[in-house]
């Protein structure tokens, strides 16, 4: 593995660079970084050039100055030059979460720089009928954030989104596990603080994904609640039929061998 640090306008890229072949950009939700896409990077090294990063704001990808509100095409921007530094051709995508929020506008801007995307459960809440409670809820998260603090506040997020909060880092667990879950901690705050607001409100540009090579998938375990109805709600929106990837919203990381062998074709 290969580890790096890319400049972007206003922020520094930790990446990290494995295998060999196509390349294949992995980008994950808010307060994930690279260390969690780690074990999918290593089960497709053997046919990409798998990329893995940290995202701007992140603890170990530093802004330039004081954090501020972001947005999806900033993001996307920074994935774009990633790609850049990977080399000419169109490479592969697979993001989760607002990572795939990300990558659908990369793809919707830049489509000749994706060969194609797996956008697995896109959070794009204002699709959704209740989009107006969705709104509330992250309202009050970042309410919470700022009077408790950020555990307090991920905790109550997990329970009105079915989405759990990181469990905290034990000493039993695996040294780059209890590292990562610490970073965690710290990246959550910041998409809580400063992507949430306008990350929930985006809307992937359907008029330009009409007909671009993806695939919208959410995890078999996550069937009728809230991410699954993200996904579905995306895949209407887009025109596309929603296919089903094995594990639940971190199928990825949970179980990345079967994972892997149901993202496999969607790749192709």
């Amino acid at each position: 593995m290969q580890t790096g640090m890319l400049a972007v306008p206003g922020a520094e890229l930790y990446h990290e660079v494995r295998g060999s072949g196509p390349a294949l950009l992995v980008i994950l939700g808010g307060g994930s970084d690279a260390a969690m896409a780690a074990p999918l990077a290593e089960a497709l090294s053997g046919d990409y050039t798998v990329i893995t990063y940290d995202r701007r704001g992140a603890t170990r990808s530093p802004l330039a100055g004081p954090p501020a509100g972001q947005r999806i095409e900033e993001h996307a921007d920074d994935a774009l030059r990633l790609l850049a530094e990977a080399g000419p051709e169109p490479a592969h995508v697979f993001a989760t979460h607002s990572g795939a929020l990300i990558a659908l506008d990369l793809l919707a801007r830049h489509p000749g720089r994706v060969r194609r995307l797996v956008a697995h459960e896109p959070a794009s809440f204002d699709l959704l009928p209740d989009a107006a409670h969705w709104r509330a809820v992250e309202r009050e998260a970042v309410e919470i954030c700022e009077r408790e603090g950020i555990g307090p506040a991920s905790h109550w997020l997990g329970e009105a989104t079915g989405v759990s909060a990181p469990p905290e880092p034990a000493a039993g667990l695996p040294e780059w596990v209890r590292d990562m879950l610490t970073r965690m901690t710290a990246n959550i705050e910041t998409s809580l603080r400063y992507e949430m607001r306008s990350f929930c409100r985006f809307v992937p540009d359907a008029r330009a994904l009409r007909g671009a090579p993806l695939t919208v998938a959410s995890g078999a375990e996550t069937r009728g609640k809230l991410m699954h109805r993200c996904t579905l709600a995306v895949a209407e929106h887009l025109g596309v039929e929603a296919v089903e990837l094995p594990g639940d919203y971190v199928g990825y990381l949970s179980n990345p061998p079967a994972f892997v062998e149901g993202l496999r074709p969607l790749l192709r």
